[in-house]
């Protein structure tokens, strides 16, 4: 059975994690809500989250990694020399790692984008191509680089399309909860709407 963990951090963009912890937990991917430094966690828009546990050494032991955007979140993860330490462990051991919105710029930061192609938020690629000046920005929706093992995406209303990519990766059937969850009817039909 597939694991992931999902690392929340104060200042995160709450529905970018929520939407990934509630997507493989209705896939049946154990999916664990993990704090940067303690259990409770205060998201960017004022909503309390309590995680299940603290960054700490099992994070080599997730098949993937994931973290959710937001502006200070992306920061406080970016400035963790302990998840730093853990993230780049994992890369080297070819491990998945997964970051939406403005979060790319924390794997920038450890290196994890080296070479690598990836998307996020409007205007954090200027930061992430400063850490990572060999990356490779792309402004699709959700980036899979199969080879480095890393999944981005852009910003909040991308949460389920960063959702369903890490579950593809992780050779997961999505088709049954897509189709429940009416998001291929959501994807056919946003364009009219605008």
């Amino acid at each position: 059975m597939c694991k992931v963990a999902v690392v929340f951090a104060d200042g995160c963009e709450e529905v970018e994690g929520l939407s990934t912890v509630d997507v493989l937990r209705r896939l049946g991917v154990q999916t664990d809500m993990v704090g940067l430094s303690k259990k409770d966690i205060n998201g960017d828009h004022q909503i309390k989250l309590t995680c299940d546990k603290v960054v700490d050494d099992s994070l080599l032991d997730y098949d993937l990694v994931a973290f959710p955007g937001g502006k200070t979140g992306a920061e406080n993860l970016r400035d963790s020399s302990k998840l730093a330490e853990l993230m780049n462990k994992r890369h080297n051991e070819g491990k998945w790692d997964a970051a939406m919105c403005a979060a790319p710029i924390a794997l920038a930061r450890y290196g994890v984008l080296n070479d690598a192609d990836y998307t996020c938020y409007p205007g954090f690629d200027e930061q992430t191509k400063t850490y990572a000046p060999s990356g490779h920005f792309k402004e699709t929706i959700t980036v899979t680089d199969n080879e480095h093992k890393i999944i981005t995406s852009r910003g909040p209303a991308t949460a389920w399309a960063f959702a369903y990519a890490i579950a593809d990766a992780l050779g997961i059937d999505t088709k049954p909860l897509k189709e429940g969850m009416l998001y291929n009817f959501l994807a056919d039909n946003i364009k009219d709407s605008l």
